[in-house]
């Protein structure tokens, strides 16, 4: 496997896992996480066997392309042990997962509504699982899954170990693990600060409306061989994908909102080389690791300078040459500014022919225009935090979101509904209750409105009360 040495998640994770110990792991994808709880899962799990229906263990993932990276993981780690792991997860024939969970499980590992799913119809029991994973936190929260992780492990032994490994730390995270683990182990890895000396990096600073014309001609000066280009909201990476195979490349996306299914044939296809081109966004490229990838191109600058290095991280591995390219707007120069403090070292401006460089500005953006504006035009101001949420809000599907509504002055108004009625016959006002007639009893000068309404009398009521008194 070519392992040398732990990395540090490694190095502090793993003695308390072998310990029997709950372990709060915080560290990003790359930093050697899965092989953190993989590997002693595998010393704990490979003394005794599995019962049918029984898994001895239960890793939960977020996304089906990290349940098959994980399992992956443990072929690879594991082809010298006689331990046994399923797949649940959205896309497989249910029958076929029913079948190895009756064969006995070592290793299960799925995303939390195929497990509840099979659970509900009787093809698992939980009462036996010794260890507990849940891996991406932080990403199960975004998703919704929170809910279902809790169910899950109600279904759970209280005597199993729990590993918790999260990028972040959010209140509603902390307060999970504190709900159902036993003085846990924290352990945090900080982000990566510097950029491999193997990637050659660059940065090129233009207006707004000429980032899609200079990313397309960088990629065609470039000799890309394939290559991943990140944006910062879901929208944006639709619609760059749709530029981009409007003028001919080879490109898919890639964002939170698409189904699982549809990610996971775009990402196939760009790891078997039938897509050249990765648009995607910085949540659904978690855990996406593409070997040997030649270039990567930061379509946005990314709003917290961590991610830069996250992202570009993705090539010039194992001592290969890679490049990495970055596009700013004349207003963005403090992110890059923060970049540049985080590595050390400034990111070397570029030129490429036929599209026009502009320095940085020194005034603040303007409030219209830009790939932000509403429906009338003018520029809706967006800070920091409503861009992450946007982005990090797993809901519905793109298609189902409502198209916009066209503005109020091109829109002829239809009439109203009390318009196209006809007047309503008004009910004369109740009379004071001294004008009533005979007195209610029991009500004194206190009767309630609704005895003083008129009552209609239809003709059946009035023919039987002519009959009782006739």
């Amino acid at each position: 496997m070519g392992y040398t040495h732990p990395t540090p998640i490694q190095a502090m994770a793993i003695p308390y896992v072998l310990a029997g110990q709950d372990v709060l792991g915080v560290a990003q994808t790359g930093t050697g996480k899965t092989a953190s709880f993989t590997l002693p899962m595998l010393e704990i799990l490979h003394g005794s066997r599995a019962r049918a229906r029984m898994p001895r263990s239960l890793i939960l993932e977020p996304t089906r392309e990290l349940a098959l990276q994980v399992a992956e993981n443990f072929v690879l780690y594991g082809k010298h042990l006689r331990l046994t792991h399923a797949l649940l997860i959205g896309g497989e024939s249910m029958a076929e997962q029913k079948e190895a969970l009756n064969r006995g499980v070592d290793v299960l590992i799925a995303t939390p509504g195929r497990l509840l799913d099979l659970f509900e119809r009787g093809g698992l029991l939980l009462t036996q699982t010794r260890v507990l994973v849940i891996d991406e936190a932080d990403r199960m929260l975004d998703m919704g899954f929170i809910p279902d992780i809790e169910r899950i492990v109600s279904l759970l032994s209280p005597m199993r170990q729990t590993l918790l490994f999260s990028a972040t730390m959010a209140p509603e995270i902390r307060r999970l693990a504190d709900t159902f683990m036993r003085s846990p182990k924290e352990v945090t890895v900080s982000r990566p600060s510097s950029v491999a000396t193997t990637i050659e990096t660059g940065l090129l600073v233009v207006n707004e409306d000429d980032k899609r014309r200079a990313l397309r001609k960088l990629l065609r000066a470039q000799d890309v061989q394939n290559a991943i280009v990140f944006c910062n909201r879901k929208r944006d990476v639709d619609m760059l994908y749709k530029s981009l195979t409007k003028h001919g490349f080879s490109a898919g996306a890639l964002h939170g909102d698409l189904p699982q299914s549809i990610r996971f044939q775009t990402l196939e296809k760009f790891k078997a080389g039938e897509l050249k081109i990765l648009v995607c966004s910085d949540v659904a490229a978690r855990g996406i690791d593409i070997g040997g990838l030649s270039h990567v191109f930061n379509f946005d600058v990314p709003f917290h300078a961590e991610d830069y290095v996250h992202r570009i991280g993705r090539t010039g591995r194992a001592g290969r040459t890679g490049h990495a390219y970055s596009l700013a707007t004349p207003y963005e120069r403090t992110l890059v500014d923060a970049i540049q403090t985080l590595i050390g070292r400034p990111i070397e401006p570029i030129t490429v022919e036929g599209v026009e460089a502009v320095p940085f500005s020194e005034e603040p953006r303007p409030r219209h225009g830009g790939r932000d504006k509403d429906r009338k035009g003018a520029r809706k101001g967006r800070g920091r935090g409503d861009d992450r949420r946007e982005e990090t809000r797993d809901a519905a599907p793109a298609a189902t979101r409502p198209a916009e509504a066209p503005s109020v002055e091109s829109t002829p108004r239809a009439p109203s509904e009390s318009q196209s009625r006809p007047p309503r016959e008004r009910r004369p006002a109740p009379r004071p209750v001294e004008d009533q007639g005979a007195a209610f009893t029991g009500f004194g000068a206190d009767v309630p409105a609704f005895m003083l309404l008129p009552h209609r009398t239809t003709p059946r009521e009035a023919a039987a009360h002519h009959g009782e008194h006739g």
